[in-house]
């Protein structure tokens, strides 16, 4: 593993390059996004507003988890380049979010609609840095032949364990690819309110109501359910150590999103009659 790479006199470490290749990544769905709906608002800010206050909730989130290691060097744990949880990033994330909704004048369902796809690709490239740097977010030991060691990682080890950062950027890759379809017909949905409302002022609908099939948040629900589902899994090869009913505390943010996201998806299931998640044609 590496890491970090080494310039001359400049030190990069590898992980800080994988997140910013995830912001890059996350700005260009985002923004290919906001363009298919006809939506007028700043990919750049969407994407660097969240995702710093999300690495800021990130690292918080994991000093609370380890509150004996951040107590025993608090300034080496804060400033450290490895360290983050992705649940406290989630919840940061959130909140910029919400914030930049209003800025837009944007419905907060619709905007984390949006966001979904950019949030799930943004992860799965954020998990290869944790590949690079060797970080300790590996699994269990396996002698499957395609087990990994970390000898020159942060937290280092000898054995063949699982690459799980691997499995999470596959599986996060799968659901950028089902998110991304299923917010293709609420974009044509979209695009045809904004047509007639042009051409007949008088029958000005509002755009909720356009969202007969995939309403506002109909998105956001799948992102919360696949993701929750899919780090609830991982988490039973993973070393992280077990706490509430001998789960992870990455297992019960797990647990909690899933209820939230089928929480608002049998909300948004009751008001527009039933309707179910079905992907749409890219």
């Amino acid at each position: 593993m590496i890491p970090f790479l080494h310039f001359g006199p400049i030190t990069l470490p590898t992980f800080g390059l994988m997140v910013a290749t995830a912001m890059l990544c996350a700005y260009f769905l985002l923004r290919a996004d906001l363009r298919r709906r006809g939506i007028d608002a700043e990919a750049e800010t969407l994407v660097a507003v969240p995702s710093i206050a999300g690495m800021i909730g990130a690292k918080l989130y994991h000093v609370f988890e380890s509150p004996r290691e951040f107590f025993a060097n608090p300034l080496g744990e804060l400033f450290s380049s490895y360290g983050f949880a992705w649940f406290g990033g989630l919840i940061a994330g959130i909140g910029a979010f919400v914030y930049l909704g209003r800025k837009y004048k944007i419905p907060i369902l619709r905007l984390f609609d949006i966001a979904s796809p950019a949030c799930a690709l943004g992860y799965g490239i954020g998990r290869i840095g944790c590949l690079l740097s060797g970080d300790g977010d590996y699994g269990m030991p396996t002698s499957l032949p395609w087990g990994m060691s970390f000898p020159n990682g942060l937290v280092p080890t000898t054995d063949h364990v699982h690459p799980t950062p691997i499995y999470e950027f596959l599986v996060a890759i799968l659901i950028t690819w089902f998110l991304w379809r299923l917010g293709a017909t609420s974009a044509r949905q979209e695009n045809a309110v904004a047509s007639t409302d042009q051409k007949n002022s008088a029958s000005v609908r509002s755009r909720d109501s356009a969202h007969a099939g995939h309403p506002d948040g109909y998105i956001f629900a799948a992102y919360m359910i696949t993701t929750g589902i899919a780090r609830f899994l991982i988490e039973f090869i993973r070393i992280n150590p077990r706490s509430f009913l001998g789960l992870t505390n990455a297992q019960t943010a797990s647990v909690a999103s899933v209820i939230l996201g089928a929480a608002l998806l049998w909300r948004l299931r009751g008001q527009n009659g039933g309707a179910g998640i079905t992907s749409g044609n890219a």
